[in-house]
């Protein structure tokens, strides 16, 4: 499929995505959106519920979104956006956000509401 050709090309393509996504698709830990036309998958979005202090109970972060080249320009993106919104409000989420969006990116999640909030700090660990 051109998704699963197109997360292979990403930043770590890898067999220890299987137990995460898995988890992601039980709902438990997160959730797999994905919009299909025809049994064709066209896009995805997968997010995670995670838990803070600071937000008093859980928050989510979107992990990955992904749309077909070839499907682009139909809001598909959107869509998938509004549902993980959809999911994390549903779940009672005091947040969702994202991590590491490239540039050009911010002005279309800015369209949700989303805004930018300081500099990330990370420490990989594997």
């Amino acid at each position: 499929m051109r998704l699963i050709a197109l997360l292979r090309n990403a930043e770590r393509p890898s067999p220890a995505w299987v137990a995460p996504f898995n988890q992601l698709l039980t709902g438990e830990r997160g959730g797999v959106i994905v919009a299909e036309e025809d049994g064709r998958l066209l896009g995805a979005i997968t997010y995670s519920f995670n838990i803070a202090i600071r937000y008093g109970g859980e928050y989510a972060q979107i992990e990955e979104l992904i749309v077909d080249p070839a499907a682009r320009g139909r809001s598909l993106g959107r869509l998938l956006v509004e549902a993980a919104i959809a999911a994390a409000r549903t779940r009672g989420c005091a947040e969702i956000g994202l991590y590491g969006v490239n540039p050009d990116n911010v002005p279309f999640y800015a369209r949700f509401g989303f805004e930018a909030v300081g500099p990330e700090v990370r420490l990989g660990l594997r």
